[in-house]
């Protein structure tokens, strides 16, 4: 028979775990982890079409586009990047005609890191191939993609773990929930420590060019921040539960047999 504390410590462990997978979950697949600010001006583009005279763009949807031509396009164009994928806005594609500056209308145009771009060294001076590679940043960059997926993948097997507990009738298990939730946790704040420095580390590269990039962390960012925590504690509650009612368990036989 389980104690009223270890099962409320349970239940409120897997409410927090549960809220904690969907938080990081949001994260992940959301692409709102950075978000520039930087107003679209009308006056700098062409005088015949907004849509075709906006260079940026095609360079930005290129599958050849480097980290130089699709940074230049986020900071400009109130850009937005997550973990997989890149955001833009842009001009609607008008008439035949230039609409007058009030009625320009904002497009969103997204593109999909591939697996190259991922795993792509990063290079000392942004866009130079040629200025040797920058391992801090091409680990960290390769860091921030891995350790989230590890961190669900390690919830999933400890939620797995619990079912089980749950079946046998004991909490002993729960040990090793609480310790995958632990180590689940410790990702998500190398995710989130990764990503941070990631970018510090950029926009310390771009200052010395023409780029100027001006924006702060978004709210996918802010979700995988709370997710940590609650996957600590998650764990702690876990960890606490089995671990003193193992000890009240081993206490209770020692006196029968006494």
């Amino acid at each position: 028979m389980v104690d009223n504390r270890f099962a409320t410590a349970l239940v409120i462990g897997s409410v927090l775990a549960l809220i904690s997978v969907v938080y990081i979950a949001a994260a992940i697949g959301t692409d709102h982890w950075y978000e520039y600010r930087s107003p679209f001006r009308v006056s700098e583009t062409n005088d015949t079409n907004l849509h075709s005279t906006n260079p940026p763009s095609e360079e930005f949807k290129s599958e050849d586009s480097d980290e130089y031509m699709y940074s230049r396009a986020l900071y400009k164009y109130n850009g937005t990047i997550g973990l997989w994928r890149r955001c833009i806005s842009v001009p609607e594609e008008g008439y035949w005609f230039k609409p007058p500056p009030q009625d320009v209308k904002q497009d969103t145009l997204c593109v999909r890191f591939s697996l190259k771009d991922l795993f792509t060294p990063k290079y000392a001076q942004i866009g130079n191939h040629n200025s040797g590679v920058d391992y801090v940043r091409t680990y960290l960059n390769r860091c921030q993609i891995l350790l989230p997926l590890i961190s669900l993948g390690l919830m999933c097997f400890g939620a797995l773990i619990g079912l089980f507990a749950c079946s046998c009738h004991t909490l002993y298990p729960a040990i090793g929930t609480g310790v995958l939730h632990l180590l689940a946790g410790l990702c998500t704040v190398g995710t989130v420590a990764c990503f941070a420095a990631n970018v510090e580390l950029l926009h310390a590269k771009t200052q010395s060019t023409q780029l100027s990039p001006n924006g702060d962390y978004g709210w996918s960012f802010c979700l995988a921040c709370v997710s940590s925590p609650l996957q600590l504690m998650a764990a702690a509650l876990f960890i606490w539960a089995a671990r003193t009612d193992r000890t009240e368990y081993s206490r209770m036989m020692l006196y029968r047999v006494a």
